[in-house]
């Protein structure tokens, strides 16, 4: 059995702690590495997509990130609640015609007690930006340290 702290019922700090590691995860683009945060049988929605286990979980990224290029992700704590935590995030990226968007949404997840993600909302919107526009700016993977959030940003 896998575990992936921290584990509920969360605190601000954790809760701090779970959604930096969740974004750390989406931006190494590795579906396989980013699967593993997800139950076995964890259920998805995602805009008008719905996934359920790790199998549909990694063929859905895999078909994500062969759309959405350079892609970098930045997300943030809205609220938590016992095992329950909602973020709201923001991504930059292009198509293959270098189309840029910013996509804005909301995701509300529930954990199982080893702290791994078993059921997963997202609402997504795309706006489109011109390159000149992007904030995203670090090189590819994790977001640093230093660079700053969404609120920071005023997104």
């Amino acid at each position: 059995m896998s575990q992936r702290p921290p584990f509920p019922p969360f605190t601000r700090e954790t809760a701090i702690e779970k959604v930096r590691l969740a974004e750390d995860g989406w931006n190494t683009r590795d579906p396989q590495k980013v699967s593993l945060a997800y139950t076995k049988d964890s259920r998805w929605r995602n805009r008008a997509e719905f996934a359920n286990g790790r199998d549909e979980i990694v063929a859905f990224l895999t078909r994500k990130w062969a759309r959405e290029l350079d892609y970098r992700l930045i997300k943030e704590l809205w609220a938590f609640d016992g095992s329950r935590i909602a973020v709201r995030f923001a991504y930059e990226w292009h198509d293959d015609s270098f189309n840029w968007y910013r996509s804005y949404g909301n995701e509300n997840w529930d954990f199982d007690a080893d702290g791994l993600m078993h059921t997963r909302h997202a609402c997504i919107n795309d706006l489109p930006i011109r390159e000149s526009d992007r904030l995203y700016h670090w090189p590819l993977g994790r977001r640093p340290d230093g660079h700053p959030g969404l609120s920071d940003l005023g997104l």
